[in-house]
């Protein structure tokens, strides 16, 4: 490789074209744009319109510092370097000493490799390396060189070294002494994402564009009922679509909980009815590969079903007869974890064959009455005597504890695991960062809640979207980053209890009501596929 930091072209100043600032507020620089532009062109393979638009504009891709830095470098030009690096303006006084180490550190060690190169390496070390305000210990260990050879340059190594040194050198310059590579898809990108993160209603990841400015409207959001599910005979208490967002769960106060199918068009049919429980089934699980279900309710067994099958594979209510009240999986499917509280507060780990493996109980044990795993399957989070937050770090054995002022009556976890919401009965929603340190959640408020349990949800695009349910019969949704909710969906006749968003079709969601039906609400750019109107 050979650079030639005299070549007339390269230093010629700009055309008059090139002069002055582009857009429509003058911000930015013409040349800067125009290099920009040349690493895309070189980046893409446009080699030949490259060199024509430099040619034309007068403008290079590489700075002149950066081509004096490449060709003294390569040269094995030490000085010259020296004094390239010293004619960079905006460069502090330590990076001009810890540039200057890595050039005469270079020379140092190929010295040392020449057959009588100790005295002009030691005349280096003493001369040029010594009198550098950088770290001593960095000199001793080049003096320690002088004795044993390890590190030192051979002839065949010396090209790969330099080249080394060049990109060291390059990460101590300013940007502009050479750009980072892909500088116009970075800023291109961070345009689009900016666009995105502002854009309340963005719940559509595939459909970004470059030609216009990116607005999503209301209809991105699920908004319009397309389906109405009437197989319960009572209230339905949950709902939760699979990981997969292949099926649909619910259970109800008729003691039944039934495996909805999602097919293709978007509708969903009954697949089965799980019967076995002989009390309301408030509760229930996917594990993580969808294979099974877990089922529980107030004052009542916890059941383990094959989804495939709808057979009940397991009924668990262990040694000691614990009421199971809440349930959580584990990542890999294969141990779950279980909270009771009669007859006292208890929390266990145990395989899918039952078999108890770490239990958590004693006087001091508080009552839980909502669990949750990370996915990652490191952290155990858990509603604590109504109005707390245990995390318990399985990997540290330490716990947080966050407290809150009102009662807790869900808990629900992003799908990342690094966010979980709490439904408060003060008719708020609380969102807190499972691993961050903050003390103040983010607030949702408009819904109605105050004696009943009313389960909220993460859900569409990446996660940016809330939703709950209400006493006075209606769904709402936030987008995470505003307070007060963007949408308000009317259709049920009484209090909504739980809503579940499709985890692979941001703009499905689900509802239960104690009117005895489970909604299905459809983005209105998505409704083709759905019928208009289906009850099973």
């Amino acid at each position: 490789m050979e650079a030639n930091p005299e070549n007339p072209h390269l230093r010629s100043p700009p055309s008059p074209a090139a002069a002055g600032n582009l857009g429509p507020r003058r911000l930015l620089d013409r040349s800067q744009f125009i290099r920009i532009i040349l690493q895309a062109l070189h980046s893409l393979g446009y080699s030949k319109a490259a060199a024509a638009l430099e040619s034309e504009s007068g403008v290079a891709l590489d700075s002149p510092e950066f081509t004096s830095l490449l060709f003294h470098s390569l040269s094995g030009h030490w000085l010259d370097c020296i004094n390239s690096i010293d004619s960079i303006p905006d460069l502090t006084s330590e990076s001009k000493s810890s540039a200057a180490f890595l050039v005469w550190k270079q020379h140092f060690m190929e010295l040392l490799a020449s057959e009588d190169g100790l005295v002009p390496a030691k005349d280096v070390l003493r001369s040029c390396i010594s009198p550098l305000e950088v770290e001593r210990g960095a000199v001793h260990r080049l003096s320690r060189v002088m004795i044993s050879p390890e590190g030192v340059v051979p002839g065949e190594e010396r090209v790969r070294r330099r080249i080394g040194m060049l990109l060291d050198l390059l990460g101590l310059m300013p940007d502009w002494v050479r750009m980072p590579s892909g500088r116009l898809e970075h800023l291109v990108e961070t345009a689009v994402m900016k666009q995105l993160d502002s854009c309340i209603y963005h719940n559509t990841p595939e459909e970004v564009t470059l030609f216009e400015d990116h607005a999503c409207s209301l209809d991105r959001i699920p908004s319009k009922c397309v389906q109405t599910l009437y197989a319960h005979k009572n209230e339905v208490w949950f709902v939760q679509f699979s990981n997969a967002g292949e099926y649909l769960a619910s259970s109800s106060k008729d003691c039944t909980a039934i495996i909805w199918e999602v097919k293709e068009d978007d509708t969903l049919s009954l697949k089965h009815t799980l019967e076995g429980h002989v009390k309301p089934v408030s509760f229930l699980a996917w594990s993580p590969d969808d294979k099974m279900l877990l089922t529980c309710g107030n004052a009542e067994v916890l059941k383990l079903w094959d989804a495939t099958t709808g057979i009940c594979k397991l009924t668990m209510n262990n040694q000691v007869n614990h009421v199971i009240s809440s349930c959580a999986w584990f990542p890999d499917s294969k141990k779950i974890v279980c909270g009771s509280y009669e007859p006292d507060n208890r929390v266990h780990t145990c395989d899918i064959e039952g078999n108890e493996i770490d239990v958590w109980e004693g006087e001091r044990m508080p009552k839980v009455s909502d669990l949750a795993v990370t996915p990652d399957g490191n952290s155990l989070i858990s509603i604590c005597s109504n109005r707390e937050i245990w995390i318990r770090d399985f990997r540290k054995g330490t716990e947080k504890v966050i407290p809150e002022e009102y009662s807790i009556t869900s808990l629900s976890l992003s799908r990342d695991g690094k966010f979980m919401i709490v439904n408060l009965n003060s008719e708020e929603i609380h969102l807190w960062s499972v691993y961050g340190t903050s003390n103040t959640p983010n607030r949702y408020r408009g819904h109605k809640q105050g004696k009943y349990v009313i389960r909220s949800c993460f859900g569409g695009s990446d996660c940016l979207f809330l939703a709950s349910g209400s006493e006075d019969s209606k769904i709402y949704i936030w987008q995470r980053h505003n307070e007060e909710p963007i949408q308000v969906l009317s259709g049920h006749l009484m209090t909504v209890n739980c809503v579940s968003w499709n985890p692979s079709k941001p703009y499905m969601l689900a509802s239960a009501s104690d009117d005895c039906t489970i909604r299905i609400w459809m983005a209105s750019r998505n409704t083709s596929k759905a019928l208009s109107t289906l009850a099973i």
